[in-house]
């Protein structure tokens, strides 16, 4: 039987067809499995930050806060950073953007874990302790007795699975930050000012109670590639807010 020159050249197009879909295939299933990382063997320090644009006081601590972006770039055990805007500033005229009242309690609920009914901003919190003095962040951290390994799993659907002692009770919630924002403030007590933010939570999601070992799925937005972004997944004593182990990941 002989074979036609169009009927090779269609069976050599389906060829050529297939090894481009399956070595595509393979090249995004190779780039979401080596977007992983797993923690050490002491507890990474988690850095909250609790601002808003409205708050005249908050921008030195927003500064303060973007130095961290040196020390991820050199540090691959650098802390696990959020800058959680606020909503309880809106009322004077600028509503903050990145504001959600999800963050405020947040907050509410560490201040209650240190039996006080008090917030403000703008405030620091180190492995779920207010913290004063914003230079002392960086004290020796202790062995962890929990393990994180988390990877991208496609697209935007991120994993992690949870090491845990079996009768360890914790507690997880999920952040996406993002760099590089800014905003011109046109009214409240920065009016006039452009402010500059890093590390904002742009995503939170609680992960709930948990026991033992566990996997977590999140499944994000979109990213925005104008802004650098981070998924972060902070495992915590459930009746203290305590950091038991906490770990970021940077996906380009």
């Amino acid at each position: 039987m002989t074979i036609s020159p169009a009927r090779k050249l269609i069976t050599r197009l389906q060829t050529i067809f297939l090894l481009v879909c399956v070595s595509t295939m393979t090249m995004q299933t190779s780039l979401a499995q080596s977007c992983a990382a797993k923690s050490g063997n002491k507890i990474t320090p988690v850095i909250e930050l609790y601002t808003s644009e409205g708050c005249s006081s908050c921008p030195p601590a927003d500064k303060w806060l973007s130095t961290f972006k040196n020390l991820h770039q050199l540090d691959a055990s650098a802390p696990v950073v959020q800058s959680f805007h606020v909503d309880y500033w809106n009322y004077i005229g600028w509503t903050d953007r990145y504001a959600s009242p999800a963050h405020t309690v947040r907050q509410r609920q560490i201040s209650a874990w240190q039996n006080s009914n008090t917030i403000y901003t703008p405030q620091v919190v180190l492995n779920g302790r207010d913290l004063r003095t914003w230079n002392r962040w960086n004290e020796p951290p202790a062995i962890a007795n929990v393990a994180i390994a988390m990877q991208q799993e496609v697209g935007n659907v991120f994993s992690a699975q949870v090491q845990a002692p079996s009768s360890m009770m914790w507690s997880a919630y999920w952040t996406v930050t993002e760099d590089g924002h800014s905003s011109k403030v046109q009214a409240g007590e920065n009016s006039g000012e452009l402010l500059k933010h890093d590390f904002v939570v742009r995503q939170y999601q609680l992960a709930g109670d948990r026991t033992g070992n566990s996997k977590l799925i999140l499944q994000t937005g979109n990213k925005d590639m104008a802004h650098p972004r981070r998924i972060n997944l902070v495992i915590f004593h459930p009746q203290t807010g305590k950091t038991l182990q906490a770990l970021s990941l940077n996906c380009s």
